[in-house]
C-alpha cells in the first residue's frame, strides 16, 4: 500500500486496521506512564482510536489526532461511549497545530506511525517541546529485526532508533511482544556540531551546495550515512557553472527539480578541510517541483525539511553545509568555524513560504496591538497582519516569534551575555512607526537594523527606508534577510548610524521621518539636518537613566516633543554610546550611577551608611493597579540638582537600604550624605489590587533630614501636578531639544538637562511651585567609569 493521504483514507474506508493494541503494550503504558492528576495526552496518528481509548481509560483526557478523514469518523463511531477524548482531523506534519491543547502534554504517544513520518527530526522535535515537566513521548514501532523483508519500509532499524533517541535526556527501550516500546523523557535537545569529513588527498576542493526551502519556509537536509546531516550539492563537473552543479546534484541525491534560472550563487565561501583549501558556492534555488526520495541510497538514509528555529539542537551537521545555512539565515546555527564570505550581486526573487501556523499567530499577534490601541491607523495595521515577522528572528518559533506582549527577540549578545541587537516588541514598533506620522510614498531613515521593523515601515508608507547599523554581522543579516522575504524597498547600509546616512542615500529636502531602534543617551545633529521640516524623528532618549520614546517634531533648529512612551532598548554602540560614570560602595554591593552630568566624591558616604538610617514617609500611596512611577522618576531626574541613582548589586545591600538586588532609586548627595526614594508595603491583602505601598525617603549621614525633606517635596509635586490614576494618563513635561552652545537667555523657561550634542528644555505641570533649594555638596574629586 501507499502512504499518501488518499491511500491511508482508502484504507480506513474499507474498514481494514493494523495490529491490534496488545496486553503487553497496555502493561508497560500503565507501568511507565500512568496518568498524573489532571492528566493530558496526545495520540499522534490515531488511526481508528484504539490506544487514544485506552489511555482515556488510565485516567488521562486525550487529543487523538489523525491526518484522514474516514480514520477519524471510524474513531468516533468505535469508541462512541469513550469519555475525555477529542477526535481531531490534523496532519501533524503539516496542518497548524492550534487545535492542540496549549498548554502542553504529559502524554505523547505514536504508535505503528513513525516510520511514515517524512520529516521525522522536525517532527519528534516539535512533539518533544509540547511535553510537559516530566511529560513522556512514547513511540512504539516494528524493528527492522522482527519483520519479514517485504514489509521493511514499515519498520526501523537499529541506527534510526538510536537516532529516534538522540537528544533525549533520558531513553527506556522495551520489549512489546516483538515492538519497541521506547520511552523519552527530557528536553529533545542536541547541541549542534558543525563537523568535517576525513581528509582528502586532493590539493583543493570545490563545491556547490543548494539551498532548498518547502512551502513551509523550511530548509531541506539530509542525513547521510557519515552521521552527519549535508545540504544537497557536490563538486562541479567539466565546464559546468555553479548554480548548475548545484541543480544537478539537486535531483541526482533527492529527486526534485529546479530550472537553473532559479538557482541564483549568492555567496562564495572561502575555508579549508584539513588543510586543504576550500570553495563553496552557497547556491539559493527558488522554485523547485518534484516528489523527494532518497536517490543515493548507497549515501543518505533519507531527506528532510527542517524547522529553521530547531537548527541549534539537531546534531552533526557537516560544516559546509553549516556555513552556508548560516549565509542565507544568519544566527540560527550558532558556534562556527571561521570562513570567508564572498557575497555576490546575485538579485534572486524572495522566496516565499510559511507554515499555516505562522499566518494564524500573526493575526493573533496584530489583534493584540490593535486591542491595545498601539495601532490606530490601518496602514500599520495591514503591515503587522502582513509583514513576516518569524523571517526576520529564524532561530526562535513561532509562538515566541509572534508573542503579543512585551516580548522581544534577541538576536545577537557581545560577549558578556548583554543583549546588543533585537526585534523589539510589536507593539512598540507599531507606536514608533504611527508616531512617525507618514505619509504615502515616505522615505524613513532607520538607525539600527534588523529588517523586520523597517519593512513593517515600508509597507505602512508604501515608501522606502535606508536602514544603518555600525555592526557588520547585523547587516550581513539584515540583508540576508530582505533577501529572502523583504519587499525590495529597504536599502541595509554598514556604517556608525549616529553619522546619519550616506549623503546619495538623503532624498532631497530631508528624510520624511528618522525612527531609532536603540536607546540614545544623546540626539546626533544629523538626525535633526537630514530630517525635513516638519518631519518626526522619533528615538528612546535617555534622561537621568530613564528611557522614553520620544515623537520629536522638527521646526527649524529645534526639536519639539509632541508624545512620550515608557520603553527599553538595546545600548548604543557607536560613537553616541557613552557608559553611564558609576561610584561603587561597600565592596561593590551599591553604586552610585551618574547618568547625567559627573560623578561627584563619595567621601564620608560608606560611614554614613553604616550608621543610623532616618526615614520619612510621603503620605503619597500607589496600589497595584496603578503602581508605574515612571513619571515620577523622570520628573525627579530632570527637576532635582544633583540627581543620581543608587544602585544595589548584592543581596547583603538589600538590608542596609531597603534596595532589591538589580534595583535602583532616585538618589541626591549632600556632604557625606544622601537621600533616595523608595516604595514600602503598607498594606497586604489576599487580593492583588487590594494591596497597598507608600513613598518614603530613606537618608544617611547629617545632611540626610535635609535631603529626604527635599525628595518627599519632589514627590508631592509630583503627586499634585503630574500623576493620574491610569498609568498611561501621567503628564508629560512640555519638552525641547536646542542645538549645543544655545545661550541660556535663547532658551525657554524651564529645567534644563544639557548632553553634548543638545539642550533638553522641559517644562512640567506646576514647576512654578517652589521647591526647596539645592543643598550644597562637594565639587567633584572622584570619578569611575563604568557601564
Amino acid at each position: 500500500m501507499g502512504h499518501t493521504r488518499a491511500d491511508w483514507s482508502e484504507h480506513y474506508t474499507e474498514g481494514r486496521n493494523f495490529r491490534r493494541l496488545g496486553n503487553e503494550e497496555r502493561s508497560l503504558l500503565a507501568e511507565h506512564a500512568p496518568a498524573p492528576e489532571g492528566g493530558r495526552a496526545l495520540d499522534a496518528c490515531c488511526g481508528t482510536g484504539e490506544l487514544a481509548a485506552y489511555l482515556a481509560s488510565l485516567g488521562y483526557t486525550v487529543d487523538a489526532v489523525d491526518f484522514t478523514d474516514s480514520a477519524i469518523a471510524r474513531a468516533r463511531e468505535e469508541h462512541a461511549g469513550i469519555e475525555g477524548v477529542r477526535w481531531l482531523r490534523l496532519d501533524i506534519e503539516r496542518d497548524d497545530s492550534a487545535p492542540l491543547h496549549a498548554e502542553g502534554y504529559d502524554l505523547i504517544t505514536m504508535r505503528l506511525a513513525y516510520p511514515f513520518v517524512r520529516d521525522r527530526g522536525r517532527i519528534v522535535h516539535g512533539l518533544g517541546e509540547r511535553l510537559r515537566d516530566g511529560g513522556a513521548l512514547v513511540v512504539i514501532t516494528p524493528t527492522v529485526e522482527n519483520t519479514p523483508s517485504e514489509r521493511r519500509d514499515i519498520a526501523l532499524d537499529e541506527d534510526e532508533l538510536t537516532l529516534l533517541g538522540a537528544g533525549w535526556a533520558t531513553v527506556e527501550r522495551l520489549d512489546a511482544d516483538g515492538l519497541a516500546f521506547l520511552v523519552l523523557r527530557g528536553p529533545c535537545h542536541r547541541d549542534t556540531r558543525a563537523i568535517e569529513k576525513r581528509p582528502t588527498t586532493g590539493h583543493a576542493l570545490t563545491g556547490a551546495l543548494a539551498v532548498v526551502t518547502d512551502d513551509g519556509g523550511r530548509v531541506l537536509l539530509g542525513r547521510s550515512h557519515l552521521g552527519m546531516l549535508e545540504l544537497p550539492g557536490g563538486k562541479t563537473t567539466g565546464p559546468e557553472d555553479f548554480a548548475s552543479a548545484a541543480v544537478r546534484e539537486l535531483a541526482e541525491e533527492t529527486g526534485l527539480v529546479a530550472d537553473p534560472g532559479d538557482a541564483h550563487v549568492v555567496t562564495m565561501l572561502v575555508d579549508d578541510s584539513h588543510g586543504i583549501p576550500r570553495l563553496t558556492a552557497v547556491v539559493r534555488i527558488t522554485t523547485w517541483t518534484g516528489t523527494l526520495t532518497t536517490a543515493e541510497a548507497d549515501k543518505f538514509d533519507r531527506w528532510e525539511f527542517f524547522d529553521l528555529h530547531a537548527l541549534a539542537c539537531v546534531g552533526d551537521v557537516f560544516v559546509p553545509a553549516a556555513l552556508a545555512i548560516d549565509s542565507v539565515w544568519p544566527g540560527v546555527i550558532p558556534d562556527l568555524p571561521p570562513v570567508v564570505s564572498y557575497p555576490l550581486a546575485a538579485d534572486p526573487s524572495p522566496v516565499p513560504g510559511e507554515p499555516a501556523e505562522a499566518v494564524r499567530l500573526r493575526q493573533a499577534m496584530a489583534q493584540t496591538v490593535i486591542d491595545g490601541g498601539w495601532a490606530p491607523s490601518e496602514p500599520v495595521r495591514s503591515a503587522l497582519r502582513t509583514v513576516p515577522r518569524h523571517r526576520f528572528a529564524p532561530e526562535v518559533n513561532l509562538a515566541d516569534a509572534y508573542d503579543g506582549g512585551d516580548r522581544a527577540v534577541i538576536t545577537r549578545r557581545d560577549e558578556t551575555g548583554r543583549a546588543i541587537s533585537s526585534v523589539s516588541a510589536a507593539w512598540l514598533q507599531a507606536d514608533m512607526i504611527e508616531s512617525l506620522r507618514l505619509r504615502p510614498g515616505a522615505i524613513v531613515y532607520e538607525a539600527g537594523s534588523g529588517g523586520y521593523n523597517a519593512e513593517l515601515i515600508a509597507h505602512a508608507a508604501n515608501g522606502r527606508v535606508v536602514s544603518v547599523d555600525i555592526d557588520p554581522w547585523v547587516v550581513r543579516r539584515t540583508r540576508a534577510f530582505l533577501t529572502e522575504a523583504g519587499s525590495g524597498r529597504v536599502t541595509a547600509v554598514e556604517a556608525d548610524a549616529a553619522l546619519g546616512a550616506p549623503a546619495h542615500l538623503v532624498p532631497r529636502g530631508g528624510f520624511d521621518g528618522s525612527v531609532i531602534t536603540y536607546n540614545c543617551w544623546d540626539i546626533s545633529p544629523p538626525w535633526r539636518d537630514q530630517l525635513a521640516e516638519g518631519g518626526r524623528l522619533v528615538m528612546p532618549l535617555e534622561m537621568g537613566g530613564y528611557t522614553r520614546a520620544i515623537e520629536f517634531e522638527r521646526r527649524g533648529e529645534v526639536l519639539h516633543a509632541r508624545r512620550f512612551t515608557y520603553c527599553g532598548f538595546v545600548r548604543d554602540q557607536g560613537q553616541q554610546g557613552r557608559p553611564a560614570p558609576v561610584v561603587p560602595l561597600l565592596d561593590g554591593a551599591l553604586a552610585l550611577r551618574f547618568d547625567d552630568g559627573p560623578a561627584v566624591g563619595a567621601q564620608g558616604l560608606e560611614e554614613a551608611l553604616r550608621g543610623r538610617r532616618h526615614e520619612v514617609a510621603t503620605g503619597v500611596t500607589m496600589r497595584a493597579a496603578n503602581s508605574y512611577f515612571g513619571s515620577l522618576q523622570l520628573f525627579a531626574a530632570t527637576t532635582v540638582p544633583g540627581f543620581c541613582r543608587l544602585a544595589a548589586h548584592q543581596e547583603p545591600a538589600e538590608p542596609v537600604t531597603g534596595i532589591a538586588k538589580d534595583r535602583d532609586a532616585p538618589a541626591i548627595l549632600g556632604e557625606a550624605s544622601l537621600a533616595y526614594l523608595i516604595h514600602v508595603q503598607t498594606k497586604d491583602s489576599d487580593r492583588r489590587e487590594d494591596k497597598e505601598w507608600e513613598w518614603f525617603a530613606y537618608a544617611f549621614g547629617e545632611q540626610g533630614p535635609e535631603l529626604a525633606e527635599r525628595l518627599v517635596a519632589t514627590v508631592l509635586a509630583w503627586d499634585r501636578h503630574i500623576r493620574a490614576e491610569a498609568n498611561d494618563e501621567h503628564a508629560d513635561p512640555v519638552l525641547s531639544a536646542y542645538p549645543a552652545g544655545t545661550p541660556d537667555d535663547a532658551l525657554p523657561a524651564g529645567d534644563v538637562l544639557d548632553k553634548v550634542n543638545c539642550r533638553l528644555v522641559f517644562r512640567w505641570p506646576g514647576r512654578d511651585v517652589v521647591l526647596p533649594g539645592p543643598v550644597e555638596r562637594p565639587v567633584a574629586d572622584a570619578v569611575a567609569e563604568g557601564v
